[in-house]
């Protein structure tokens, strides 16, 4: 085997809304193998297998190695580097979409310490980036298999995040209240719902919901929605009554002027306008 091997697979269209892959990989790099200076336009994690080697972001120059990990911020300057004396390898998967933010604000990333020192879980998540990478294919079920898989990595890092209490408590609300959501949002629920289900009260809730996403609970839960409505409404035959009823809605026509005011465009004219 040649010393410098790539792998890596990019995906064509960006399927799923909330979450995507958007390339994933492995690398065993050449002495002073270096990308950039340059940005990219979608987030990028890449751990270290072993080796080492340099990350430069933001006027700061980070050294790292096996065990370490590091993310690339959307659309913000970045070099990295391998080691002269001992490259590093690495494994990477790209990911985009409006979750995205959300669960990296709940691990120990931030744009003041993009990485991570001995990643606890190391392995797992390498694991699961080898998993992202065995799963990947041109059809739609792929790319499902690549965001479940990737959801499992990005959950690693949120099992293994050690930041402040209060901070972290209010991640653990808002999580525990999208993953009520997510799987609720076809039943006409409140947000009375949400918090039974979270275990605070409603104003708790508002209040750890508005520090994490700058959003309340109701309307995470009805850009939720109107997310699904977008994608049925594109990718579907059903009616806008139906679509209505799938989401939750027990009326459509409140449907439809909910869906008017978040999009500014009735339904059936957003199906005309997006028609795949």
């Amino acid at each position: 085997m040649p010393h410098h091997y790539k792998n890596s697979y990019k995906v064509t269209e960006k399927e799923l809304v909330s979450l995507s892959v958007y390339n994933v990989g492995f690398q065993k790099c050449d002495a002073l193998y270096q990308w950039g200076p340059g940005i990219r336009d979608h987030y990028l994690i890449h751990y270290i297998i072993s080796g080492k080697g340099t990350y430069r972001v933001a006027g700061q120059t980070y050294h790292l190695s096996g065990g370490d990990t590091f993310l690339v911020y959307p659309n913000t300057e970045v070099v990295y580097c391998a080691d002269e004396q001992d490259p590093w390898e690495y494994a990477w998967v790209g990911f985009t979409g409006s979750d995205a933010s959300m669960i990296l604000k709940a691990t120990d990333f931030s744009p003041e310490n993009p990485f991570i020192r001995s990643t606890p879980r190391g392995n797992d998540i390498h694991r699961q980036i080898l998993h992202i990478y065995d799963a990947r294919g041109n059809e739609f079920e792929h790319a499902v298999e690549m965001t479940g898989r990737l959801y499992t990595m990005l959950a690693l890092f949120m099992h293994g995040a050690t930041h402040a209490g209060s901070q972290n408590s209010a991640n653990s609300y808002v999580q525990k209240g999208i993953e009520y959501i997510s799987s609720n949002y076809s039943y006409a629920i409140t947000v009375e719902d949400i918090a039974g289900y979270v275990g605070v009260s409603r104003s708790h809730l508002f209040r750890s919901f508005e520090a994490v996403l700058g959003l309340s609970p109701k309307e995470y839960l009805t850009d939720f929605r109107m997310k699904q409505a977008c994608y049925l409404l594109e990718h579907s035959s059903l009616s806008i009554t139906a679509i209505a009823n799938s989401l939750g809605f027990d009326n459509s026509l409140y449907f439809s002027k909910t869906f008017h005011r978040q999009k500014g465009m009735s339904p059936k004219e957003y199906r005309e306008k997006n028609r795949s």
